[in-house]
């Protein structure tokens, strides 16, 4: 029995579609979800979240939201959720450079952690973007993954 998955920013729908499986950034940590799992509502972190169907993987950075789990239905309600393919590079980096200028020059807390977010955001992004351009195309490479691929980048982006 397939899972059947939506992916909903306020945007637009970012992906509909059966799956065999869905690991999500949770709040607390990530969260694989196959068929049949329990019920179950929670909130969303920031990360790579992964479709896996038919032997291929297709990943989109989220970031925050909800997450609601039936047994045969997933539906991710998210700010954010970019697909991989579609990440401009530059532009990920460009945030990246601005968040960290925006570091630098914070005088007031919020300001700090708000820098922090976006180049949290940005380090998301570039990493998944880079990712996908090394990632193998043929369909019996698709479960491979990239040695960085485990790595996370530390709290605060340093």
């Amino acid at each position: 029995m397939p899972l059947h998955l939506e992916i909903v920013t306020p945007e637009k729908r970012a992906f509909t579609g059966d799956v065999d499986e869905v690991i999500v950034p949770g709040s607390e940590g990530e969260l694989g979800i196959l068929p049949h799992h329990a019920p179950l509502i929670s909130t969303l972190g920031q990360g790579v979240l992964r479709v896996k169907s038919g032997g291929q993987e297709q990943e989109f950075a989220i970031f925050g939201g909800f997450l609601q789990v039936r047994p045969d239905r997933v539906v991710v309600l998210a700010e954010t959720a970019d697909v991989a393919s579609e990440i401009d590079l530059e532009r990920a980096e460009r945030a990246r450079r601005e968040a960290e200028h925006a570091i630098e020059g914070a005088r007031e807390p919020a300001d700090m952690e708000t820098a922090r977010a976006a180049l949290q955001r940005a380090l998301i992004r570039i990493r998944l973007a880079e990712r996908g351009a090394r990632r193998p195309r043929g369909p019996h490479e698709a479960g491979r993954r990239h040695p960085d691929a485990h790595r996370e980048e530390p709290p605060g982006g340093e």
